[in-house]
C-alpha cells in the first residue's frame, strides 16, 4: 500500500508526452553513467534530458525511439547541462528500463 497518497488533481498537474529521441551523447561529467538527449515533442518543441539508462542502451538503439516524459518540470541543472524533461523508466534492479508506447504516436501527444 503506498504511504504518500494524493489527489487525482496533484496527478494531473503532470504534463505526461511522447517524444522522440532525435539525438544522443555521451555524457562524461555525469556523477552516473548517463546520456544526454534531445527529444522532439511536437508543437512543444525539443527539450534536453539527461538519463541514466546506459546499462540496457547503447546511442544506436535510442535513435528516433518514442519515449514517454514528464516535460512541466523546472529545468534542472546536471553538471554543464540542463535537463528539461523526465523521460520515465521502470527501476529493474540496478537497470532502467524505459516506458514507451507499442505504437508509433504523434509527437507531443498528451498522456492521459
Amino acid at each position: 500500500m503506498p504511504t504518500d497518497l494524493i489527489q487525482f488533481e496533484d496527478f494531473q498537474k503532470l504534463d505526461l508526452r511522447i517524444g522522440t529521441i532525435i539525438e544522443i551523447n555521451n555524457f562524461p561529467k555525469a556523477n552516473k553513467p548517463a546520456y544526454q538527449l534531445k527529444i522532439d515533442f511536437g508543437s512543444l518543441g525539443v527539450k534536453n534530458s539527461s538519463a541514466q539508462i546506459t546499462a540496457l542502451y547503447t546511442k544506436d538503439n535510442l535513435l528516433n525511439k518514442q519515449v514517454c516524459a514528464v516535460v512541466n518540470f523546472k529545468p534542472k541543472q546536471i553538471a554543464n547541462f540542463m535537463s528539461e524533461c523526465l523521460v520515465l523508466g521502470i527501476q529493474n534492479n540496478d537497470e532502467v528500463v524505459l516506458l514507451q508506447p507499442s505504437e508509433n504516436i504523434i509527437n507531443g501527444t498528451k498522456i492521459s
